[in-house]
């Protein structure tokens, strides 16, 4: 079944534009797929906006502590935005959830926190799109500040946020 959406989501990838059907319309979930480096909005199982994105600087596999440099995979939420960030605009995902917490404490681990998909620092702004050419995050979501600009708006807080390998 995985696949089968992994399959669906590449294909109406490659067929749908990458800019938004109607820029109106408000995204019900985002989904992630890291070892594609794509980032899905999605309503009402419509593709309604792509990004290409970068990820945290090791991101195979699932964060399991603070420092780590992977992007958490699973089912999260926008919790909140913070429009003053050092990466020009953020959204915050729910990571950690219970589970993350109990794995890192059973490893004798902090989970870390304050995962976000966001824009770009200051210093690298005029980066734009280049900055897909790595991943330079911490564990977060990348894109370009146009990019952080346009999420925000079709983005509202306490969508899912489903993070794929």
């Amino acid at each position: 079944m995985i696949n089968l959406f992994v399959v669906l989501v590449i294909i109406s990838c490659l067929i749908t534009p990458i800019t938004a059907y109607c820029s109106s319309v408000t995204a019900d979930l985002i989904v992630v797929l890291k070892s594609y480096r794509l980032m899905f909005l999605m309503n009402q199982g419509e593709i309604i906006k792509t990004y290409r994105i970068s990820l945290g600087k090791d991101p195979v596999g699932h964060k399991t502590k603070e420092g780590d440099k992977k992007t958490p995979e699973g089912l999260y939420f926008i919790e909140s935005r913070k429009s003053d960030s050092k990466y020009y605009k953020a959204l915050k995902i729910s990571y950690p959830n219970d589970a993350d917490r109990q794995r890192a404490q059973s490893m004798g681990f902090s989970p870390g926190g304050m995962i976000m998909i966001h824009g770009l620092p200051k210093e690298l702004e005029t980066v734009g799109k280049m900055h897909r050419r790595l991943d330079w995050t911490d564990g977060c979501i990348g894109v370009t500040n146009e990019e952080i600009d346009e999420i925000w708006n079709l983005v509202p807080d306490g969508i899912p946020i489903y993070i794929k390998p």
